[in-house]
């Protein structure tokens, strides 16, 4: 039976769908078997596609772009999970409270938990706010966090 994991931002239309995608190419070019999705936590995107600008940044970079349809984590699939990784710390917070004030730790990481270079505790900006740039530097954040991710569910 495959690893799973599951990549949450807060609309699930910039940040996660990017490194579900990151995650989907390396996955497969390591011969990987892993279900791969992304989530958000707030309710505003739902039933969205990826933005278009994080959609560019992927497919300028060599990426294929999958199809997405944003959504709202729930706690089943948290507790179904192998990991979930949250962008920053408020995502973090927010699924506590989607399963309702627990949330397993050893499962529930910060991207930027598996880049050995980041900041302890430091978030993924989101790059929604921005330009084209911010979505960029959003790439190479999960690009520097994947082979820790991937390490992590060999």
């Amino acid at each position: 039976m495959s690893k799973s994991v599951i990549f949450v931002c807060w609309g699930n239309i910039c940040r996660s769908p990017m490194a579900a995608d990151v995650a989907a190419q390396e996955a497969a070019e390591q011969g990987l078997d892993l279900d791969i999705s992304s989530a958000g936590v707030s309710r505003e995107e739902i039933g969205n596609g990826i933005d278009p600008r994080a959609a560019r940044t992927l497919r300028e970079h060599g990426y294929e772009v999958r199809p997405h349809t944003a959504h709202q984590i729930t706690a089943e699939e948290i507790a179904d999970a192998d990991l979930v990784i949250g962008m920053e710390q408020l995502h973090l917070d927010r699924m506590r409270q989607i399963c309702g004030g627990e949330l397993d730790t050893d499962k529930v990481k910060l991207l930027t938990d598996f880049d050995p270079e980041a900041i302890p505790g430091s978030g993924v900006d989101d790059p929604w706010y921005g330009g084209q740039d911010g979505f960029t530097d959003t790439l190479s954040a999960i690009e520097s966090a994947m082979p820790g991710v991937l390490d992590r569910l060999r």
